[in-house]
Formats: structure tokens, C-alpha cells, sequence
């Protein structure tokens, strides 16, 4: 290296100084954990340069055997790794190494628990992963040149971790990247070639270019940073591209946790080849746990693509619909050009192929998933259930498979899970139900005790809650399941078929007709509050309850709605009255009309409250209510 030029001492970005903080001193239990993050970038790197070099082979400076070198210091307690890839200029020096503005950093640290082992399985995740050679090493130096610049725009970083970098402009012959750790005292244990080739085969197997270490190294010797004869030490080959029969479920699962940065386990994966008409190969794997960025539905996500081995882009989204962006894993098709550009994808027929043939295999695993590990279905459902229920909307063609993943909570768990099949829900229909009932609600509780289920309850029909805020919205595209179709009890007129007697329907008749007078009076004195007012035949024990025009939106719709600043299309209830409860007796024998008016707007007040909407003008309804409670207590 020649004497260093324009150096600087720069500050680390705030968010930074504490993540580095973390690292150093709390986070970490497996430290060597250091050396698989390492590798990764150094792959990246690699995998950037082929991929640029598609369209400048200059790039590739007259070098295209890529690979990745590690070596040892004992007596200075140094490692060294070293890469050929892409490289850094000054600038991607500055951005990647001291601020990660594009990594999650902030919500990184949102996110930590406190628990130093939970904590630790986030830091790939988040993109953070060079942070962790502070884990062993006091002192990081990192030697870079971006291919294609002149060698004397090499860059020198250097930092300790505790604030402030240094960089400087040096030559470096070599393009690519170089780091090297200083280790403090108590980690020279990992400046040990027996060391170093156990981490690498643990860890980094999977890798597709060739990780060396000197032959020589076996833990005797004291440097080995001047080797001339090196061995590749992991099988350097893709892993997707191998029969299944030869891979090993560590295996997999170790190479997961390259492609997703994730440092717990894939619940499930499929690993398939297609060949004929169309011909690529996939590695598809379901996280055990919901990423920081789940619900942001612009963040990167998509599978890694690769054309004939050769790695073409890291979020290739156009694979696989956006009710399953929480996929993980790569394809390697041989059917698309080498160039290919995402405006190329976005309009190629082949990709439309792959992306139905992608979107029903992983539709195969959560099916097999859920039959086969029910338990594990669950923890599924708990962190992506949100998200598949946007499946029905944005895919029609697998609308009924989708809807066979769903799981809801109903009036036959007490528990409030969301444990309910569909398919469940059917097998157990009475005699003479062709409907799917369900109730949306803002909580559990709230629709748990609902008055709209209490016919339900007398009747032992059971009745699916809804209480997430997105299911009012999948209600609207998910109109029935297994020919049955889904019915909202809170909207329109209930009609329950064949599950009402000819004798009950005669006598809902008769009481309809003698309490028209009374409905009359109510229509007065509710007015334009109203659209309808009528006997109910869902109440056995509430006095009233407020129903659902068949067009008008639900409260979650309107909720979302007003919360996203839209205009919220004017609806009005329909209030119906349970004609055999006290209190409507009472209300009917009310002949003082000031204390009709009081009552009958009490008992509005009471049946918006219990549907989980709020009073349009709670004073006044607190000031009716006392004066009941002051004539009561009179």
C-alpha cells in the first residue's frame, strides 16, 4: 500500500453509535456468528460483480475466478478476509460502513427485547451484519476498491467502534474488499486455521464460490497471511442446484438463514426442479417469524434470482404475489436472458408462468404445514395470518385455496384463538345450514358478547369472530367457501332458513303486527337517526340491537376509512327490538311522552354502544340516564 491520502475522521451516525455499543459490550452469545456475516457480504459482493460484469466484462480486470480468502495472525492477533467482488469507492465507504440510513437500523434497535440471545437472532435481519466483527475484534480496518476505478482510488477505513472512523484514499492494486480484525484480548482463539474451517463449514457450506484458507493451517502455525498454497474449504457449489437426496436439513436451513439474514430456523421449505416447456429451479422457504418491515408493502422483498447459476437480482418481486411476500429463497431459471432488467420481467409471459407455478407450490406447503405440524400452523398463522387474509383479494384464481389456510376464533372456543378452519367450521354445520355466519367486531370481547349471536347461541349454531381490522375488507371478496356461502349476522334481515320452524316464523308474524304501534312511535321519535325500525328476531335476551343496511359499510371499513382521511359514504342503523324483554314492555306502556323519548333514546344509545360504535352525543345520553336514575331512586 502506498502513504495515505485525503484522510478524514469522521463521525458514526448517532443510531450507529448505539448499535455498536450493543454489540461490543451486551449482544452477542455465539460470537462466532461474526465470521458467517462476514462471508455474506464478501458472497454479495461477488454475486454484485457478476452481475454488472453481464453488461462491462471489463469489470471483471481480467479476474472472473471469484472467491473468498481467510487468514490468521497469531503472534499480532489478527484474521483476515478477503474478497474479489464488487468492491467499495470512498463514498460506499462513508454509506455502507458509516451510516445504514437504508438498513433498519432505528428499528432495529426498536425492536430489541433485552434478552441477549432473542436479540441476537435480529442482526442479519437488519441488515447490520458488519457491525458484528466489533463482537471480537477491538480494531476493524477495511481495504477496498470499487472494480473499474483507477488503483489509486483504494480506500483506507479504519475504527474502533466507538464513535468515529477514519478513511483515507490509498492504492490498492487488487479490486475488491479486505478486512482486517484486530482481536482483543480473550478472543485469539479464533485466530486458529481448525477454528476458522469448522466456523466456515458450520456456517457457510452453502456459499457458491469458493471460501480458502491456507492448507497449512490446522491451529500450529502462528501467520498464515503469506500462504501461497490455499484449499477451499466448503463445497462451493449452489445448493439449490443439488439433488435433494444430498442435501441434509442443516443444510437447508443453513443456507435459509443466508438468503433471509435470519438467525432462527425456516418453518418449512420445498425445493423443486421443473423441467420441459419451462425449465428453473426453486428453494422456497416459509420464516418461523414475521420481518421488522412485514406491513410496509413498498420495503424489498422477493426471492433471489438467478439465471443459469448467475446471481441477477436480490428482490425479484414479480415471483410471487404480495399476500405472500414473506417468502424466502431463490429461483434459477434457465429461460430467461442473462441481461434481464425488471422492466423485462414485468412484461416477459414466462415469468407469468413461474409466478402461478411459484404461487401454487408454496400454497402446497402451508396446506401441508397446516395438516401435518397443526402446532407449528398456529405460530404461522399468529405472525402472517394478517397477510394471507389479503390473498382472496389479490388472488382470485387461488381464492378457495387461500381460503382453506384462514383460521378465525368463534362462538365454539372460548378461548378467543384463531384456531377455526373453514373446512372445520362446515364439517360441523347443523342440519339444515347452507350458510357461513360470522360477525366482524373490533375485539374479542366486544363480539363475543354480542346481542347479534344470541339467537345463534339458543340455536347452538355456530358463528366465526372476526376481529382483525382488515376482515370486514376480506369479507367483501370472500363471498363463500365449499359452495356455501358467508353471511354477516349484524347486516340486513336475518334469515335463518330451514334453522327456523314454520311455527317460529308464524309466530315472529304475529308479534311483528302487534307491536306496529309501538314501532310507529319509535320511528318518531328516532327519526332521521334511523333508516328502519322493526321487531328483531336475533335477541332472546338484549332489548335491542342495531343491524347493518346489506350495502352499507361495516364499522371496521369506516373506521379505516376515516383514519386514512377518506370520506366516508352517510349510512344509518337499522334498530331492532327484542318485543318480549321487560324493557321494551315497559317502553310499550309508556304513556308520558317526554319519558318515552328518554327511554327509547337510551335504549339507541345503549344498542350503538354494545355494537362497538361510539355516541354521537354522549352528554346528552348521560343526562337522560340520570334522569331515570334520580326517578328510580326517588
Amino acid at each position: 500500500m502506498s502513504v495515505e491520502t485525503q484522510k478524514e475522521t469522521l463521525g458514526f451516525q448517532a443510531e450507529v453509535k448505539q448499535l455498536l455499543h450493543l454489540m461490543i459490550h451486551s449482544l452477542y452469545s455465539n460470537k462466532e456468528i461474526f465470521l458467517r456475516e462476514l462471508i455474506s457480504n464478501a458472497s454479495d459482493a461477488a454475486d454484485k460483480l457478476r452481475f454488472e460484469a453481464l453488461s462491462k466484462p471489463e469489470l471483471l480486470e481480467n479476474n472472473a475466478e471469484l472467491k473468498i480468502r481467510i487468514s490468521f495472525d497469531k503472534g499480532a492477533k489478527t484474521i483476515t478476509l478477503e474478497d474479489n467482488g464488487i468492491g467499495m469507492s470512498r463514498e460506499d465507504a462513508v454509506l455502507h460502513l458509516g451510516t445504514i440510513a437504508k438498513s433498519g437500523t432505528a428499528d432495529f434497535l426498536r425492536s430489541l427485547s433485552g434478552d441477549q440471545t432473542k436479540d441476537s437472532h435480529l442482526i442479519g435481519q437488519f441488515g447490520v451484519g458488519f457491525y458484528s466483527a466489533f463482537i471480537v475484534a477491538e480494531n476493524v480496518e477495511v481495504f477496498s476498491r470499487r472494480s473499474g476505478l483507477p488503483a489509486s482510488e483504494g480506500v483506507h477505513w479504519v475504527s474502533r467502534g466507538e464513535g468515529e472512523f477514519e478513511i483515507a484514499t490509498v492504492e490498492k492494486l487488487e479490486r475488491g474488499t479486505k478486512i482486517v480484525l484486530h482481536l482483543k484480548s480473550g478472543e485469539e482463539e479464533f485466530a486458529d486455521g481448525w477454528r476458522l474451517r469448522n466456523i466456515v463449514r458450520k456456517y457457510s457450506d452453502h456459499i457458491a464460490l469458493p471460501i480458502e484458507l491456507p492448507k497449512e493451517s490446522f491451529g500450529d502455525e502462528k501467520d498464515s497471511s503469506a500462504a501461497t498454497d490455499w484449499e477451499a474449504v466448503n463445497r462451493a457449489s449452489a445448493l439449490w442446484a443439488r439433488p435433494r437426496s444430498e442435501i441434509q436439513d442443516n443444510e437447508y436451513q443453513e443456507f435459509y438463514k443466508h438468503v433471509a439474514h435470519d438467525f432462527q430456523d425456516a418453518l418449512t421449505w420445498s425445493h423443486n426442479k421443473v423441467e420441459g416447456k419451462l425449465e428453473y429451479t426453486s428453494l422456497l422457504y416459509v420464516p418461523s417469524h414475521a420481518p421488522f418491515d412485514l406491513y410496509h408493502r413498498d420495503a424489498p422483498k422477493g426471492l433471489k434470482l438467478y439465471v443459469q447459476r448467475v446471481f441477477i437480482m436480490d428482490q425479484a418481486d414479480e415471483f410471487l404475489p404480495l399476500y405472500l411476500r414473506f417468502i424466502k429463497g431463490v429461483v434459477d431459471s434457465n429461460d430467461l436472458s442473462l441481461n434481464v432488467s425488471r422492466e423485462i420481467l414485468q412484461k416477459d409471459p414466462v415469468i407469468d408462468s413461474m409466478k402461478s407455478a411459484l404461487t401454487k407450490r408454496v400454497l402446497d406447503m402451508l396446506e401441508k404445514l397446516a395438516k401435518s405440524e397443526p402446532e407449528q400452523y398456529k405460530g404461522f398463522w399468529k405472525a402472517f395470518g394478517q397477510v394471507i387474509k389479503e390473498g382472496p383479494a389479490e388472488d382470485f384464481a387461488n381464492r378457495e385455496r387461500i381460503a382453506g389456510l384462514l383460521r378465525f376464533a368463534s362462538t365454539r372456543e372460548e378461548s378467543g384463538d384463531q384456531g377455526v378452519a373453514l373446512a372445520d367450521y362446515v364439517e360441523r354445520m347443523r342440519e339444515g345450514q347452507d350458510k357461513i355466519y360470522y360477525l366482524t367486531g373490533e375485539s374479542y370481547l366486544q363480539v363475543k358478547n354480542s346481542p347479534h349471536l344470541e339467537v345463534f347461541r339458543k340455536k347452538g349454531i355456530e358463528v366465526l369472530l372476526l376481529t382483525d381490522r382488515i376482515d370486514e375488507w376480506l369479507m367483501g371478496y370472500l363471498t363463500d367457501f365449499d359452495g356455501k356461502q358467508f353471511v354477516d349476522v349484524a347486516r340486513g334481515d336475518l334469515d335463518l332458513g330451514k334453522l327456523d320452524t314454520e311455527e317460529e316464523r308464524q309466530a315472529q308474524d304475529e308479534v311483528a303486527k302487534a307491536k306496529e304501534g309501538l314501532i310507529e312511535r319509535l320511528k318518531v321519535v328516532l327519526g332521521e337517526q334511523v333508516v328502519e325500525v322493526r321487531v328483531s328476531h336475533r335477541l332472546t335476551d338484549s332489548p335491542a340491537v342495531l343491524a347493518i343496511g346489506e350495502q352499507d359499510l361495516g364499522l371496521q371499513m369506516r373506521q379505516i376509512l376515516e383514519a386514512s382521511g377518506q370520506k366516508v359514504p352517510d349510512s344509518k342503523p337499522i334498530f331492532e327490538i327484542n318485543p318480549v324483554h321487560p324493557l321494551i314492555l315497559k317502553l310499550d306502556s309508556e304513556a308520558d311522552k317526554d319519558r318515552f323519548t328518554d327511554l327509547s333514546r337510551i335504549l339507541f344509545d345503549q344498542a350503538a354502544l354494545a355494537a362497538g360504535d361510539g355516541l354521537r352525543d354522549p352528554a346528552d345520553y348521560v343526562q337522560r340516564l340520570n334522569r331515570l336514575l334520580v326517578e328510580l331512586s326517588a
